[in-house]
Parts: structure tokens; C-alpha cells; sequence
């Protein structure tokens, strides 16, 4: 389930953060008993073009819907937020740091 409010992404900015070189990870347990992983996206204008943001949201997308079932946090909104180093990124390599953003987040 996408995120649309602009509240859940301030609430979500409330949460825990995990700083990779192709994204950071921000985890924000809800606590209203609904055990749904929501996420949602984000990229700024400083990663680049239009075309490149959007490419790199595709990516982040088909990561999510991906490893999110398996490795997600139930009841946690999961935001990514696109960095610059993440445009020419493997996709093999974003996966792998998403699965470690993930596992140090459940650590906590």
C-alpha cells in the first residue's frame, strides 16, 4: 500500500534511519494496530531530471513491492528517499542494501 498523505511522510521522518549510498531508509512504526506495511517514495529534483527521477523511482518501486513481504516490518510506514549515487547503482547491489537497511532497522 502506497503512502499519500503528506503527513504519513513527516510522521515517517519521525522515525528510524538508515543512511545507504543509494537511498536512506526511514521506518515509522504507526502503532494503530493495523499490521499493513505501507511505503511510499521520494526524490528530489537535486538527483536530477525528470526522466532520471522517475527511473529511479521505477527501480525503488520494483524494490519494494520485492523484498518489502519478506523483510518488512508489519504496522511500519517504509520511506525511500532517492540519493545521487543511487541513479547508475546495479540493481542487484540496491537490493542487497535495501536487505541490510532492513535488517539493521529490525535490530533496533
Amino acid at each position: 500500500m502506497r503512502l499519500t498523505k503528506r503527513s504519513d511522510y513527516l510522521a515517517a521522518n519521525r522515525g528510524k534511519r538508515v543512511a545507504m549510498p543509494g537511498f536512506v531508509l526511514l521506518v515509522h512504526d504507526r502503532k494503530d494496530g493495523d499490521e499493513a506495511m505501507r511505503y511510499g517514495l521520494t526524490v528530489s529534483k537535486k538527483v536530477g531530471k525528470a526522466v532520471t527521477r522517475n527511473r529511479m523511482k521505477r527501480r525503488f518501486r520494483q524494490l519494494m513491492r520485492a523484498i518489502l513481504p519478506e523483510s518488512g516490518l508489519a504496522g511500519a510506514d517504509h520511506v525511500l528517499i532517492g540519493r545521487a549515487s543511487g541513479i547508475e547503482r546495479d540493481f542487484s547491489v540496491l537490493h542487497e542494501e535495501l536487505v541490510t537497511a532492513l535488517a539493521r532497522i529490525a535490530k533496533r
